[in-house]
């Protein structure tokens, strides 16, 4: 059984053994770590709110357990009540559950909200300048080039993450990095913002790094990758250091809402995030007009109470 779910809910829970079971199936079906992770752990909080037996489960103690998080964001609560829709689903198709009670449970809505170029820049300031001084300590200078990694190339945290120095040609007027994405999927992402590549030759240089991963977990560059749950971490501190909140996904949204904003095509932009579908894409766009929409009736309100 997984050790955290032993360790945190025992394993005489009347739902330890199933979702153990599937967290494995999880992992046969190629989902990553950090999926599984997030899975797990919605999944025992779920589970110590509701003890009874699986076949037991309905509507109720789920209604219950979401209106508990009433404090958290919807985005929070969204993905909680995705982890248990996923979990209900997978009960039904193997017979231990006789219907999905999440059918009767409505979703979480998620405001909207894109983080404005202005905040990316404090949050990003507050972490190092683009041109450092030679005393700044090489993990936050590892932190500012992997942050404004997730925003130039609108790639996904867990993307930027698994960079490896192997990934980059910084070949003069050819700086490129591939990345390496969903279902061993790998895209090509051109690096032209001069200022963030001189700062990551300097960050480079600063290292010694010629190969391996290209964010690690130790200071003296000697550890492994660094962690999406450790770079989630310092990017919570950072935010409250610069009194704006952002998520690092949000980062990769920013950025394609920026290049549709400058007139590059869907098609461009799905290949330089790596959507599968151009109907994702196509969200940012209709996201954008929804802002300027918001905009012009503010905008009207403000007239309106002025005359």
């Amino acid at each position: 059984m997984d050790p955290v779910i032993a360790e945190q809910l025992g394993r005489s829970h009347p739902l330890a053994r199933h979702l153990d079971d599937f967290l494995t199936d999880l992992a046969n079906a190629g989902k990553s770590a950090h999926t599984r992770r997030a899975y797990r752990g919605d999944l025992i909080a779920f589970a110590a709110h509701h003890g009874e037996e699986l076949g037991e489960l309905t509507a109720a103690p789920v209604r219950a357990f979401l209106a508990e998080l009433a404090e958290l964001s919807p985005a929070s609560r969204k993905r909680k009540r995705a982890a248990i829709a996923s979990f209900a689903k997978w009960a039904v198709r193997h017979d231990l559950l006789a219907a999905n009670p999440m059918d009767r449970i409505g979703t979480v809505k998620v405001p909207k909200n894109l983080p404005r170029p202005a905040d990316v820049a404090k949050v990003l300031a507050v972490i190092c300048s683009r041109r450092p001084r030679k005393e700044t300590p090489l993990d936050r200078l590892r932190d500012r080039v992997l942050f404004e990694t997730a925003y130039v190339c609108g790639a996904r945290a867990s993307e930027v993450c698994g960079l490896y120095v192997e990934d980059l040609d910084l070949r003069l007027d050819d700086e490129h990095v591939r990345i390496h994405g969903k279902g061993g999927s790998v895209r090509t992402v051109l690096l032209d913002d001069r200022g963030y590549v001189t700062l990551l030759k300097l960050y480079l240089a600063r290292a010694g790094y010629t190969a391996g991963p290209l964010f690690r977990a130790s200071i003296n560059g000697r550890g492994g990758p660094l962690s999406y749950d450790a770079a989630h971490h310092r990017r919570q501190s950072y935010c409250a250091q610069a009194r704006v909140e952002i998520d690092i996904h949000q980062l990769r949204h920013a950025h394609a809402t920026e290049l549709i904003n400058v007139g590059v095509s869907i098609k461009a932009v799905r290949r330089r995030l790596g959507h599968a579908s151009a109907e994702t894409t196509q969200l940012y766009a209709l996201l954008d007009d929804k802002v300027a929409d918001a905009e012009i009736r503010a905008a009207r309100r403000r007239r309106d109470r002025a005359t």
